[in-house]
């Protein structure tokens, strides 16, 4: 027997259908919840749990009458029991992240700090070292403000924003604009610095250090469960059609 997927009048070999899934992108997604849906499998919810999640989709989509509701799902393609089970899938997703990442997020949080603190900094760059010579000690000496000579001087688009950065990683910038803002002090102006054909100015205004709040927290756990994620699909390796020795 030729198994084949339909779609309205269209027929597809499976053959055809991976080659499709693979040409618009879709392989990575149906392997990512392939994953997931087994992760999760055991992961127990209330029955309460599972009401809350269904309102939520029911508010969302405006399903407030039963029949309105039974148009909507006819529409998406699945039943009653499949809502159920898609309502309470990142809830249960989100319990499985926290039972196994739950716990090592102040570890990673440690390892991760260097590119997750923050800065402001002010920049002004130009091709012409007589210029930013002049340009420095204007500054230096308080003669006109950083963000007036950027506004004027400055020959990229930082000059819109009369030189002001931020808040990025201080991994983020050029090596060289990195390592000098990471022995600054706020306020603390450098002399120009040749970085490729320019000369730059840089000033740090201000350190923001991370912090594990509740948001970091969440943030490192789907950080963890993304890399986790990332490596379970790279050994899963694409879907292939094999035959069937039953």
């Amino acid at each position: 027997m030729t198994v084949l997927f339909q779609a309205g009048e269209e027929k597809f070999q499976p053959q055809e259908l991976l080659e499709m899934m693979t040409r618009y992108q879709l392989m990575p997604q149906f392997l990512r919840g392939l994953i997931i849906d087994k992760a999760i499998a055991d992961i127990p919810y209330t029955e309460e749990e599972m009401n809350s999640a269904v309102g939520q989709i029911e508010a969302q989509y405006q399903l407030h009458t039963p029949e309105i509701k039974a148009a909507w799902l006819q529409a998406q393609g699945i039943t009653a029991q499949q809502l159920q089970e898609l309502s309470v899938r990142p809830l249960r997703l989100e319990k499985y992240k926290q039972a196994n990442w739950g716990n090592k997020v102040e570890n990673y949080f440690l390892t991760r700090k260097p590119y997750l603190d923050q800065v402001v900094y002010s920049l002004i760059r130009t091709k012409d070292l007589g210029l930013a010579n002049e340009i420095y000690f204007r500054i230096q000496e308080g003669e006109q403000t950083f963000a007036e000579l950027a506004e004027k001087y400055s020959e990229g688009p930082e000059a819109k924003t009369g030189g002001l950065l931020g808040p990025v990683s201080i991994k983020q910038p050029h090596p060289l604009i990195g390592q000098l803002l990471a022995v600054s002090q706020p306020g603390q102006l450098w002399p120009p610095r040749a970085l490729a054909e320019w000369f730059v100015i840089i000033r740090l205004e201000k350190n923001i250090a991370a912090q594990l709040d509740d948001a970091m927290r969440h943030r490192l756990v789907d950080e963890m469960f993304e890399n986790w994620l990332a490596e379970k699909i790279k050994e899963m390796g694409p879907l292939q059609v094999v035959e069937n020795e039953n």
